[in-house]
């Protein structure tokens, strides 16, 4: 027990660790995955402007990620594909009709100038060993955009899961601007694929939201689907398509995918269909409409926690003005070096300090002689003189001292002063800088990503009222077989493939199934009818039984007032034997008594309505003290065996 508990406490806790932290869960920081993040590190490491084949950059890869090729290229060819961050060249699949990419040696790739601005900065990086402890890999990148909004992201780690819906992300920095300016923006999602959206019960990040294709119904005879729903491609829609036709809840007469750069999937009808009315079959028994749950789960300090949209951006409009932050800081320090030295060099050259070193001997002279130098011009400089400095200037070659151009220098000395000025301001207008860094980057590639998806309101369809009825529900006595896909037996009532049927067999048990294909209920089927709720609730059931043992004869009425789908329920004693059943409430009990030397009445009739409609578990009530050789149902009263055999013909 104890070695099980230690197993728990350290391998499995530490498993489920390391598959929710480094594989399943985006970072809040950048939005990416690991494997995400090691691709675009070696993109960085391995740019020069030209393509690079993606079978070297899996390659390359490799030094940081543990898990082999196959996640790489996999990873590689999904985040490419969202063309934001990565440009490709060549065969990369097609999101539209789940085409495979080509082999990783085929095909090339490099990092876009846009990965650049809003990802890579090393200097504010943050880095880690890799596995091996050979190389560096980031923790996360200084992310300027919210890309876990953007991106979206797809996860299933030990006891918990992720599901986040890409954005347009014109729309995210329109919405991180609003945020900046301490206003509020609704965002929804923008898919790829385009389709129709309604986002009822989307909460902001979480819920659900329903996704439909784009139909073109122009043609009464012809419907073309244009756009599809998030999720989906034109082979697993073509399949849920055919699919209801052959269970016979969709008529068409064939379909045919054209589908190219742009989605077109055209649905011929058969004679008789028209458009107008398929439309709501394709969206009720195929994926035309798909229903998505959402689950807005990230990686923020090291722990899974669940967010909001809204809770995203306002982390991303603090995080964007600290990196812009940390961005000028570094600026102003490396500008303010150049103009050190530049006025170092200025002065060194002008004023003639390197003719003070040339009697000197030692190193020591001569780095004290440049900087006894310097010392009457302290009030010029920004910061005393040190060795590296000197080091610096003693380093300039002669030619570039002879040919030393004042203007040239002075020039840049007031080009970097003019910046530092830009910088002082943007640090203390840190959200107009902001803000002015996305309008920048909205200018530049925002035409790129126009907003593909529709957002609309629609009414559920339920697939059962659309239905069509025109499956024959059959029941064979012989076999005792009971449903649509059997041939021989009578057929009792035409069906949907979504309706329920009440089955009571002959053993007394009754229930609630969905229409079966083929299913064996008994060689005695009392009754089968369709088991709408509403409808099954007002109808009344009543049922002659005969108690096995002393053979009386009880008649039972009730009503089935909810039930458990697919469970079985005694509607007559175990001890009971079920003989018939009726649904009609003006119906009557005819029974025949055995004959006796005293009895004066051989057979009765009574009225269905004197006995009273009970719970279905309730006992049922004797027909009489009489033994009773013959009971059944009538349509009305019985007097001699001509009008017997009349009545129980109809009933």
């Amino acid at each position: 027990m104890t070695y099980i508990t230690n197993l728990y406490q350290t391998n499995f806790l530490e498993y489920a660790s390391y598959v929710i932290k480094d594989r399943a869960i985006p970072h809040l920081d950048d939005g990416l995955k690991p494997v995400q993040r090691r691709i675009l590190h070696s993109l960085f490491e391995m740019d020069d402007g030209k393509f690079h084949k993606v079978a070297n950059v899996v390659g390359h890869c490799m030094k940081y990620h543990p898990h082999g090729d196959a996640s790489i290229y996999e990873a590689l060819v999904n985040l490419a594909n969202k063309e934001l961050l990565i440009e490709k060249q060549g065969n990369f699949g097609n999101i539209f009709t789940g085409d495979a990419p080509s082999a990783a040696r085929y095909i090339e790739c490099r990092v876009l100038p846009l990965a650049k601005e809003i990802l890579y900065n090393p200097e504010l990086t943050q880095y880690e060993d890799s596995y091996d402890g050979r190389n560096k890999e980031p923790v996360t990148f200084p992310a300027k955009i919210p890309l876990v909004l953007i991106l979206g992201a797809e996860g299933i780690a030990v006891g918990m899961s992720t599901r986040i819906l890409p954005h347009n992300p014109v729309e995210v920095m329109e919405a991180l601007k609003a945020r900046l300016r301490g206003k509020k923006a609704t965002l929804y999602p923008d898919f790829p694929t385009g389709g129709i959206l309604d986002v009822t019960d989307y909460q902001d990040g979480n819920g659900k939201v329903r996704v439909r294709a784009k139909l073109d119904t122009s043609d009464p005879k012809r419907i073309v689907i244009r756009e599809l729903p998030y999720g989906c491609t034109t082979e697993s829609l073509i399949a849920s398509i055919e699919a209801a036709a052959r269970k016979g809840v969709l008529k068409i007469a064939s379909i045919n995918d054209f589908t190219t750069e742009e989605v077109e999937i055209e649905i011929k009808l058969a004679r008789g269909t028209y458009s107008k009315d398929v439309v709501d079959s394709l969206y009720a028994f195929t994926d035309c409409e798909v229903s998505i749950p959402v689950n807005l789960l990230v990686i923020k300090d090291k722990t899974p926690i669940q967010m909001t949209v809204g809770e995203v951006i306002d982390y991303h409009a603090g995080r964007l003005t600290e990196i812009l932050k940390q961005e000028l800081v570094l600026e102003q320090k490396t500008l303010l070096d150049r103009l050190h030295i530049r006025t170092l060099e200025q002065i060194f050259v002008e004023e003639r300090i390197y003719k003070k070193i040339e009697e000197k001997r030692t190193a020591e002279t001569v780095v004290k002689a440049v900087i006894d130098g310097f010392k009457p011009f302290s009030k010029q400089l920004f910061r005393p003189v040190t060795e590296e400095d000197v080091d610096k200037l003693l380093k300039i070659p002669i030619r570039r001292i002879s040919l030393y151009d004042m203007q040239k220098n002075k020039k840049e000395m007031e080009e970097i002063k003019a910046r530092l000025k830009e910088i002082k301001y943007h640090l203390s207008h840190l959200v107009d800088y902001a803000v002015s860094f996305l309008d920048g980057i909205i200018d530049r590639y925002g035409k790129r990503f126009p907003r593909r998806t529709t957002i609309k309101s629609f009414k559920k369809i339920d697939a059962r009222e659309v239905a069509v009825k025109n499956l024959k529900l059959r029941y064979d006595e012989e076999s005792g077989y009971l449903g649509y896909g059997i041939t021989s037996g009578t057929v009792l009532f035409e069906v949907s493939p979504f309706d329920r049927v009440l089955i009571v067999r002959g053993s007394g048990v009754f229930s609630v199934q969905n229409v079966p294909e083929k299913l064996f209920v008994d060689k005695h089927l009392l009754y089968c009818g369709e088991a709408d709720k509403e409808r099954l609730s007002q109808k009344v059931f009543s049922v002659l039984y005969r108690m096995k043992d002393s053979g009386q004869a009880f008649i039972k009425r009730f009503r089935i007032e909810g039930y458990i789908l697919d469970k079985a329920y005694e509607v007559v004693p175990p001890e009971g034997e079920a003989l018939h059943l009726t649904t009609k409430e003006d119906a009557f009990v005819y029974v025949k008594y055995e004959k006796t030397p005293r009895s004066k009445i051989e057979e009765e009739t009574f009225p269905l309505k004197k006995f009273p409609v009970k719970n279905v578990r309730s006992a049922g009530r004797r027909l009489s003290s009489k033994t009773i050789i013959t009971a059944r149902f009538v349509k009305g009263i019985v007097k001699g065996k001509e009008k017997l055999k009349e009545l129980e013909e109809k009933t």
